[in-house]
């Protein structure tokens, strides 16, 4: 298929490009570069440098048999200081996108989505059908798309599917994780492993969790690569589908931590800080729709594989 990869020089939608070019499809990827990287476009993917904005029309023209749409504003803390760059940047632009695709018969969309869409859960682990109250403007505004995505399904015959992504780690050779603003803990930690910082702060030991920490549920980038591959395969027109995905269980912050420690050899001095407001105690996926309909697993689970491949692509950048 010939797909167009938007964001696809970021951290997910580079490594998605890269496993698309694996595949034997045909991949052009579309970003403005504001925050992902030329040198992360794959080998065999054309870059077509511009926004959403000013190229969507004239690319979709070309005749592409799918988007993979990953282009967005990601920043929590940012969103709630300008959440009118979030209202644009990420529901405007994909209008915009939507528009394009019905207007030049487009008909598949995979759409990069979040679980800060569903807010503090109700019930762990959180199925797809659990109530979305998000609590900061980038959960809505993602949310908002699916709503629009619901829409343009239905009443022009895209085929879409909507993928809720928890905490995103791993790399996948090359293609890893490096943000101008860091706010993710794995490379938070291991940047106190290269000497780049003192300390990682630890929000709140007295949890109630089994070590009082923080529970997260981590996905490997090339598993959440492969649910791509998958629901491209599955979309169905017309319908508008969406999927949780996770490892179906957590990591406390302690043993992310540890498993930094066991990787890089360094101690990594740990300090506790306040509990931060709006910090739900667990937060796990249930990701069983997308096993039993996509037919997806994630192969890639245990931490200390996901710590290593991340420590060996962040030595990479810096000639370790």
């Amino acid at each position: 298929m010939k797909l167009l990869v938007t964001g696809g020089a970021g951290y997910v939608g580079s490594v998605c490009a890269a496993r698309l070019v694996e595949s034997g499809h045909e991949v052009v990827v579309l970003d403005d570069l504001s925050t992902g990287h030329a040198d992360a476009v794959p080998e065999g993917a054309r870059l077509v440098e511009a926004g959403i904005d000013e190229a969507i029309g004239g690319l979709l023209a070309e005749g592409f048999d799918g988007v993979l749409h990953f282009a967005a504003k990601s920043l929590v803390g940012e969103s709630m200081q300008d959440p009118a760059k979030y209202w644009h940047g990420n529901v405007v632009t994909s209008l915009r996108l939507l528009d394009a695709m019905r207007e030049h018969g487009t008909p598949r969309l995979v759409f990069s989505s979040t679980a800060a869409t569903y807010g503090e859960p109700d019930q762990v682990p959180i199925p797809e059908t659990a109530p979305t109250r998000p609590t900061n403007t980038y959960g809505a505004t993602k949310l908002a798309i699916d709503h629009a995505i619901t829409g343009y399904a239905g009443s022009h015959g895209i085929a879409a599917v909507s993928l809720r992504y928890f905490n995103v780690a791993g790399a996948h050779g090359r293609f890893g994780e490096r943000h101008g603003v860091e706010t993710h803990l794995i490379p938070l930690v291991l940047q106190v492993a290269l000497g780049q910082r003192e300390q990682i702060q630890v929000y709140g030991e007295d949890w109630p969790t089994e070590d009082g920490t923080c529970v997260r549920d981590y996905i490997h980038v090339s598993d959440l690569a492969d649910a791509h591959l998958l629901a491209l395969e599955h979309a169905t027109p017309g319908e508008h589908r969406i999927y949780n995905l996770g490892n179906g269980f957590g990591f406390s912050v302690k043993q992310v931590v540890d498993a930094c420690r066991e990787v890089t050899g360094h101690p990594i001095p740990a300090v506790v800080a306040p509990r931060r407001a709006g910090d739900p105690a667990v937060l796990v996926a249930s990701s069983e729709k997308a096993r039993t309909e996509l037919g997806w697993k994630p192969e890639r689970t245990d931490m200390v594989g996901i710590v290593r491949d991340a420590w060996e692509f962040t030595r990479s950048l810096r000639g370790a």
